[in-house]
């Protein structure tokens, strides 16, 4: 069962996935949902505003760091944890 944390990345990274009837989890592909270097910068920058983080990294590292949506999570989380 996801957190809230969990829930609420969920919900934007739902917002820029292509349509379709897959169920978003933790364990879901960003690649899966059409995401793409747009989308991710799009939502990155979404999570940034709303939790007052800055995520560093440019495409490629995000690409090669966030796999799925539990790697998006974690990331937020720690930077989260961070600012604390």
């Amino acid at each position: 069962m996801a957190d809230q944390l969990a829930t609420d990345i969920i919900a934007k990274i739902k917002a820029h996935a292509e349509p379709g009837g897959e169920e978003i989890t933790t364990n879901t592909e960003l690649t899966s949902l059409g995401i793409h270097s747009l989308e991710l910068t799009e939502i990155i920058f979404d999570l940034e505003e709303d939790y007052g983080i800055e995520i560093e990294m440019n495409t490629v590292d995000a690409w090669s760091n966030l796999k799925n949506v539990g790697d998006m999570v974690e990331a937020v989380r720690a930077l989260i944890a961070k600012k604390a």
